[in-house]
Parts: C-alpha cells; structure tokens; sequence
C-alpha cells in the first residue's frame, strides 16, 4: 500500500545499524532514485551518482515500491505520494529533499555549498524553486496556466494504491506542497541534531492509518510552516533561487529576458498565493478521503458570496474526534443517518470541523446544505465534531474556525466581509451548538 507506514518500514531497514544502515542512507539512495532532478536542487545537494542497485536490507517488493515513488516524473507528479496517518497526501521527492539538506546543514555528511546569490539551502530543494518556476511558466504563458494545486482522490483509504489528480497538474500540486512544508519542518529539526529519520517521521506522522493515539504533529504543519517562513521571507527565498538559477548553465530561457523587478513580482505573487493556499486557510478533506455515498437527488447551486454563516454541533457524535480515521468515519455515520433516517439528499452541513486539524466537505461551498430550516440559501452551515452543551471544542479547533476559515472565506469570496454568524438555535427551535459553544461564538467578529 502507498500510505506513509511502507514508507517508514523501508527507512527503518536501510537505516538499522545492524545493517550497515545510517541516518544519510535513505537519503542518498532517494537521491540515487530520482529525488533530486532539478537544477535548483542539483545545485545544493549535487549529482546524484550512478543508478543504484537494490540494497540487501530490503526485499524486492519494497524496492519496487521505493523506486516507483521516487522516479521523479514531471507529468505524472502522483506517483510519487503516499497517504499520511492524518489523510493528507504526501510527496516524497520535497520531503526526502529537505530531510538531507537538514542532515548535511546539521553536520552530517558532505557540507551544502553556499549558493550564488546566497540562498537559503533548505527551502531550495523543497519548495522555492518548485514554486518560482511554477510561477514563471505563468508568466510565460498566453493561457489562464495553473501554479498551484490541484489535490486528488485515493482509490482506498485503508489500502492506498492509486491517487488521481482532480485536474491538470500545476508544478506545485497539493502532494508537491504537503511534501514541501514537512521537508522544510523536518529538515530544520535535522539540522539541530541528525537522528534516526524513520523514528523522527514516525513521532510525527503518528502511526497506522487507523491510528486513535490522538492528533499527530503533522496536522499542525501549516502552522509550524508559517512560524519557519513566513509569507515574507518566503517571497525573498524564491527571488533568491530564481537567482541562482540565473546563474546556472545554462540558464533558463524563461529567466533570460526578465529584470530584477519582474522577477521580484514573480517571487511576491509566488509567496502570496502560496501562503493564502497552504499556511493561512485551513485544509479541507474531500469528500471521496472521507468515503462520503453520493448525493442523493439533484443539488442546489448557491450564489456566493453570501451573507451569513450558521454555527452548530453535531450532538452525534458527542465525542471530538481527534484522527483522520475517527473524523472520516463520524461524516460517514453522519451522512448515513441524514439520509437513511431523515430522508435529506446528503450530509446535511457545508463542512464539518475535526479536533484533528481539518475540515471535512459536506454539501461544500458550491450547493445548497440542509443544515438550518429556512435559511440554507443564505449561507454555510459549518458543524464542529462533539457536544458542546457542558464544555468547549479544544482552543485550536476554535481557533480553526475563527481565525482561519472565517477569514479565508471572506479572503475566497464565498461569504461578504460584512458577514454575520449565528448559533444554529438563534433560527430555530433547537439548543445547537451548545450552551458552552453559544456563550463562546458571541464575542467572535460577525456575532449577531
């Protein structure tokens, strides 16, 4: 299966001592594979040697799997993804890229270069030349091209073999930036002190796809992310690399002609779409990770941007849910009774909040929910997992829903800036979301 388990499976046996194994092999082996194919990245972390054979620590099958992952193919970036413990979406190629340049930035094997105009190593090889070229091409182009995105669909999320892209591959798909942000976290914590790699990802992807252990440290990438690069420097590191790719020889025929403004206009526009995308706004789980039946019926289109957005709890399940797993299967049993039990087309609410980082996608941005009798037109029924009549969601799930997806609404045009929130219980008969949950919401910007 292609989730992060066989993954770290194949790290723990190239990396046992008993072996002959180190921290620096697996890496180098993935730069052997394919990893690093750019010029960018060539630049920091060299050419790769020879095509390698497989190694004696693991069997045929896993390396099968390890070089399918990491022959790097432009056109067909999914092949290098593999399913995380918390339903995202991982690219190796960025990942293992950053995990290295962590290594040898931490003293452990050959130093990194110093890059010409300087560079920051770490951020090269995962996302700023991937994103500066990305934007480039745009650039370049006389067609609406597409930089970033888009995400996909595993076949099964307790046996993942297969992700499709939901659309044309942009050169940073939603794999290629998940990737990207964990390489950047992950090597910075590698450049403090080399450790075993398999044991510093699975402290952070957590373990099994059906694991209940609680929220892993990688739900918090995007936050961990922001605190590292923030839209700031971001935009400075892809000017830089646009830079140094300038250098390079021979150089990039879409850099030749452009001055230092215009690339400094790539870089701001590269390192502000990115961070609105994938630091700011909350990630959303799409209904085929979750295993959502189809809807029912013919749904109703919204016309945003609307004007109100509507707060309950769900009741049932009473507990948050705090993994993947647990989240996936609460919005299964929710759809079930929503439409078994109440006869509605579907899952009732536009998204649902997890105590796991996410949102799950109900009736989502596009279509008419049935969350709140009388007023599913006029805006968004969000539902946050768990009973809030006595106690409180946990500070970042408020957090999620106030700080991030509010704001990233009005910033996407789905709902007005003048918007307003309600509790569920202030249009009907009802005591959604909660005593606890009410009393919170009221001193949120939009209360009315």
């Amino acid at each position: 299966p292609r989730h992060m388990d066989s993954v770290l499976a194949i790290l723990e046996a190239l990396e046992s001592p008993a072996r002959g194994g180190s921290p620096g092999t697996a890496t180098a082996l993935g730069r052997r594979l394919g990893v690093c194919s750019t010029p960018g990245c060539r630049a920091v972390l060299g050419e790769p040697p020879g095509t390698p054979e497989r190694p004696l620590a693991l069997t045929p099958g896993q390396w099968q799997l390890l070089t399918e992952l990491l022959r790097h193919d432009p056109a067909t970036p999914e092949l290098g993804a593999v399913l995380a413990p918390d339903g995202s979406t991982v690219a190796l190629g960025p990942l293992l890229a950053g995990i290295e340049a962590g290594l040898r930035s931490g003293g452990f094997g050959r130093p990194l270069p110093t890059l010409d105009p300087p560079a920051d190593p770490l951020l090269a090889v995962t996302i700023t030349e991937a994103l500066g070229i990305s934007f480039l091409l745009a650039q370049g182009s006389d067609n609406n091209v597409t930089t970033l995105g888009p995400g996909g669909c595993w076949d099964d999320v307790e046996n993942p073999r297969n992700y499709t892209l939901r659309g044309p591959p942009s050169p940073v798909p939603d794999p290629v930036a998940i990737g990207a942000m964990d390489g950047v976290i992950l090597g910075a914590q590698l450049a403090r002190g080399p450790f075993p790699v398999a044991e510093l990802l699975r402290g952070y992807y957590g373990t099994g796809n059906g694991s209940e252990a609680g929220r892993p440290p990688s739900s918090y990438r995007r936050r961990h992310f922001r605190a590292l690069t923030g839209q700031g420097r971001l935009e400075k590191e892809v000017g830089a690399v646009l830079g140094v790719l300038r250098m390079l020889s021979p150089s990039l025929e879409l850099l030749r002609d452009m001055g230092t403004q215009e690339v400094a206009a790539v870089a701001r526009q590269a390192a502000r779409e990115f961070s609105e995308r994938y630091v700011e706004c909350p990630a959303i789980m799409p209904r085929c990770l979750w295993g959502a039946r189809p809807y029912q019926g013919t749904p109703a289109l919204l016309q945003p941007p609307l004007g109100s957005v509507f707060l309950h709890h769900t009741l049932e399940p009473a507990r948050p849910c705090w993994t993947f797993s647990a989240c996936a299967r609460a919005m299964r049993d929710m759809q079930h009774f929503h439409q078994d039990t109440r006869g509605w087309d579907d899952i009732g609410y536009s998204f649902v909040v997890g105590s796991d980082g996410y949102l799950y996608e109900g009736r989502g941005w596009h279509w008419v929910g049935a969350h709140t009798k009388g007023y599913n037109t006029q805006g968004f029924g969000i539902g946050i997992v768990g009973d809030f009549t006595a106690s409180l969601p946990d500070p970042d799930t408020l957090a999620l829903v106030r700080d991030e997806l509010l704001p990233c609404a009005v910033r996407s045009g789905h709902i007005r800036p003048d918007f307003t929130l309600r509790g569920h219980r202030q249009l009907g008969h009802t005591d959604c979301p909660g005593n606890a949950l009410f009393q919170e919401i009221q001193s949120w910007p939009g209360f009315e």
